[in-house]
């Protein structure tokens, strides 16, 4: 899929087609394909039509132009006539069987907000089958019909192993705009089959657009991986997303964006989660940086983390993404880290005292080593983690922050808000310019500098620090999907824009927030694989550390959870339902899939043998840092001590202390509000999606026994516990309303 160009170029016709497009015009302007059955969509109508060589649905919107969907491909035509039935919460089934075997083709329509067509296709093969090629699903349609004559243009594809999707408008006619999203968890048995993987499997070139299904390398020889005889295997389940406007400017584009793609979200077969005992993790983990050699070295009389298992040189970024968590485990467990306190020790080692900033490494730091190289985000997120322990009251981190404010500021203007992928820190001078012939270099990296303006602005009150989140925010107002460069800074970014309208209440920012999300969950796997090793952990709603990266890692993870706990609770009602749902997803999500990069959560078979960074010890509660959505070892990078955080971070999160009461309250969705009613009850408020679900249990800590517990909605329904042990108690509960908590006094306890 071509790179899309960021600045809304003009739409146009196709410089060329395939073979493809010329057929499909060919037998739809001779109306040569013949009628099987309609039905409505909202304000378009579906017809379904037999063609020469595959099934077609062509949903039309009446004088505003169509769209193909090739619902089955039939290579050699029907052999047999076509039946037509419907079973429950189908719209339509139709069944067919040719030379390749059977089909059965399903479609079901959901007209809420937003109107939804699903098309779920089965074959079962006549014979082993081999797949060299099945051709693309999805043409926009012009006047008359034509494919050729449809303008419009493609804003999203997929990247990568992330969601099988392509975002586009078609203008001319006035179509609107689309999101496909091939679900590929329901095709795990044709990946499995076919020993293939569904890498940047949906794109196209206009206006032969959808879903390419992957197949097996073609040599003189290529691989022999069929498709089984006689058994029913998945090879399309998509769901389309049909929107009235067209094109518009990348805010409105951005918020359409989420909200089609949550209307597709609440069509899929959600994977369940589990329970995670963070506290212990966190316990565990802070034990191990404490003791573990291969965790720490002391350099100047201080004592700084490796960044891997005994492994690279200290930097800035790593001690203050330790501190950071250290500090919110400490605040959420009401007594001090002595780590934390040993570690900040250390820190104005890094501060260079000509340049007024924080160096990325120490003074001694090896010659293998650039000592003045600086990836842009490594000049800014340290200060983002200072800025909050001096929000909290932290003195050093205070005089450090402000006293590096000058040096960031230079930079961002001496960059034009617009910063390189690597620079030297002592003359600005450009290392590496961009991250690849697109000429782009840290697009995100506005949005994590706002926040550290925004909480300058708040240490300060000074309005130069406003002025210049604003300044860096609208820099990158003509991004769109290219906005991500690293999926954590997107995520600070968003909740920039979301403080900068709680500061200013200009509605500019709240509808500019979309734009960063839009980038971000572009680049989600809204799927969970069975791929090799990666049926051993889970990958859903997992995002690429990077807007190309091959795997998802858990420093991105954890902290895009964070910035997402700060988005949504600066957020209110004026939150679109669609982003509040899908960050609350993805949160969620991150406290289950999250336990997995753990070497001792996963077989000893799934683990790396050749190690980027320093080695791996399953023994320490230490995170790898990378996954892989299509199976590959994990922990290839390493196992990162700077990834320790996640435990910490996750914790003080997902876990709440009762007071006087020797249990604790999970939940997998933030507390929004939390009331202690009584001796023996607690309300609590979460703010998740509409429809949704959340898992709440309470954990025994201690070795007091768990009382009886009643959990009750908002109308006073009970809700019966889904785990009871003596340890912990589990309950699925609404992911929004007020949930009350009871509980017996022990001694009722029977």
């Amino acid at each position: 899929m071509r790179s899309m160009d960021r600045s809304a170029a003009p739409t146009k016709r196709p410089d060329g087609v395939s073979a493809q497009v010329l057929a499909l015009r060919h037998e739809l302007m001779q109306g040569a394909m013949r009628p099987v059955a309609t039905f409505a969509l909202a304000v378009r109508e579906v017809d379904i039509l037999e063609g020469r060589d595959a099934l077609w649905a062509i949903v039309r919107r009446p004088g505003k132009g169509s769209l193909a969907i090739r619902a089955a491909h039939l290579p050699g035509g029907a052999a047999k006539p076509r039946k037509v039935r419907a079973d429950p919460g189908e719209t339509c089934r139709i069944d067919l069987e040719g030379p390749m075997g059977a089909q059965t083709v399903r479609f079901s329509v959901a007209d809420a907000e937003l109107s939804v067509l699903r098309l779920t296709t089965t074959l079962t093969p006549a014979a082993p089958l081999l797949i060299p090629f099945l051709p693309r699903d999805l043409y926009p349609l012009g006047e008359n019909d034509d494919p050729i004559g449809a303008v419009g243009r493609v804003e999203a594809a997929q990247r990568g192993l992330n969601t099988g999707l392509i975002y586009f408008h078609l203008d001319e006619p006035a179509f609107g705009s689309v999101l496909y999203v091939q679900n590929f968890t329901a095709l795990a048995d044709y990946f499995a089959a076919t020993d293939t993987t569904p890498d940047g499997a949906v794109g196209g070139e206009w206006p032969e657009l959808g879903y390419l299904r992957p197949s097996p390398p073609q040599s003189g020889t290529p691989p022999v991986n069929p498709l089984p005889e006689g058994k029913a295997t998945t090879i399309s389940d998509a769901l389309i997303v049909f929107h009235d406007d067209v094109a518009s400017n990348g805010q409105d584009m951005g918020r359409r964006f989420i909200q089609m793609l949550g209307a597709a979200y609440r069509k899929l077969d959600l994977p369940d989660t589990d329970f995670r005992d963070w506290v212990s993790r966190a316990d565990r983990t802070l034990r191990d940086l404490d003791q573990a050699d291969e965790a720490t070295i002391r350099h100047y009389g201080h004592r700084y983390a490796h960044p891997y298992t005994d492994a690279e040189y200290p930097d800035i970024m790593v001690q203050m993404s330790l501190i950071g968590a250290l500090h919110d485990f400490a605040v959420w467990r009401k007594e001090p880290v002595a780590l934390e306190a040993e570690f900040m020790a250390g820190l104005g080692k890094f501060r260079d005292a000509k340049l007024k900033t924080l160096r990325r490494y120490l003074p001694n730091v090896g010659k293998d080593k650039d000592k003045d190289a600086v990836d842009s985000w490594y000049l800014y997120h340290p200060m983002l983690n200072l800025g909050r322990l001096a929000l909290d009251g932290e003195a050093r981190a205070k005089r450090l922050f402000l006293g590096a404010l000058d040096y960031a500021i230079k930079a961002a203007h001496h960059f034009d808000y617009a910063w390189p992928i690597q620079f030297k820190v002592d003359d600005f001078s450009v290392i590496v310019e961009a991250r690849n012939d697109d000429g782009l270099g840290q697009t995100d990296v506005g949005g994590l500098y706002a926040y550290v303006m925004l909480q300058a602005y708040e240490l300060s009150n000074k309005e130069q620090y406003l002025h210049e989140a604003r300044a860096a925010i609208d820099a990158a107002k003509d991004m769109r999907f290219e906005l991500n460069y690293q999926a954590n800074l997107t995520a600070w970014g968003a909740a920039a824009c979301m403080r900068l309208w709680r500061i200013t209440a200009e509605d500019y920012y709240l509808r500019h927030s979309y734009v960063y999300l839009a980038s971000f969950f572009h680049n989600s796997a809204i799927w969970e694989s069975q791929i090799k090793a990666a049926r051993h952990y889970s990958n859903f709603l997992g995002v690429t550390c990077l807007h190309d990266g091959p795997y998802m890692a858990i420093y991105e993870c954890f902290d895009s959870f964070a910035a997402f706990e700060r988005y949504l609770k600066d957020s209110g009602p004026d939150l679109d339902p669609a982003a509040r749902m899908l960050i609350s997803e993805y949160c969620r999500y991150a406290l289950h899939r999250a336990w997995f990069y753990y070497p001792d959560a996963l077989p000893a078979d799934c683990l790396a043998t050749e190690i980027r960074n320093g080695h791996i010890d399953a023994a320490l509660s230490f995170p790898l840092e990378d996954l892989y959505h299509d199976g590959q070892p994990a922990g290839q990078v390493g196992q990162e001590i700077y990834g320790a955080g996640a435990a910490f971070v996750f914790a003080s999160r997902a876990f709440h202390s009762v007071e006087g009461e020797h249990f604790q309250i999970y939940c997998d969705h933030f507390l929004m509000a939390s009331e202690r009613n009584s001796a023996q009850s607690v309300t609590i408020r979460l703010d998740g999606g509409d429809g949704c679900q959340a898992r709440l249990a309470l954990v025994r800590r201690g070795r007091a026994r768990l009382p009886d517990f009643t959990v009750e909605v908002a109308g006073g329904d009970r809700i019966r516990p889904t785990h009871d042990s003596d340890e912990r108690i589990g309950f699925t509960i609404p992911a929004s309303g007020r949930i009350t908590i009871r509980w017996a006094k022990a001694k009722d306890k029977a």
